[in-house]
């Protein structure tokens, strides 16, 4: 049996891990993200004003994609992850921009984490 390192249904070996240390982060705030979004997409849908929060739930799961792909070609360290990390950023800037509209505690929550997550995509685009 190998040591492994669980990330959201990610397995990675402990040797992967330390090839992959210079992703590790941006890894762990794209999944971090995902989750949120998930997490906002279905309150959303569960708001009284569902039709208000139409655009809010569409860009949440737009997110969440993204950043599961991001986190996937890091991990197979493509060498086009950097342009997805970039749109990666872009998207959770939208997504965090929409969010900010809403004044629900699922929507501060996940805007604030898209912005993070924005942030770490950046710096591994312009890596």
């Amino acid at each position: 049996m190998f040591d492994q390192l669980v990330w959201f249904g990610i397995c990675e070996t402990r040797e992967k891990r330390v090839m992959n240390h210079t992703y590790e982060s941006c890894i762990e705030a794209c999944l971090a993200c995902a989750a949120a979004c998930d997490y906002c997409a279905s309150a959303c849908l569960k708001e009284k004003d569902v039709n208000g929060m139409a655009k809010c739930a569409q860009l949440d799961m737009e997110c969440a994609a993204i950043c599961r792909t991001a986190s996937q070609f890091m991990c197979l360290e493509s060498e086009h992850a950097n342009a997805v990390c970039q749109l990666c950023a872009d998207i959770c800037i939208a997504c965090a921009e929409e969010c900010n509209k809403h004044n629900t505690e699922h929507c501060r929550r996940c805007a604030s984490i898209c912005r993070s997550c924005a942030e770490e995509c950046a710096v591994m685009a312009a890596a």
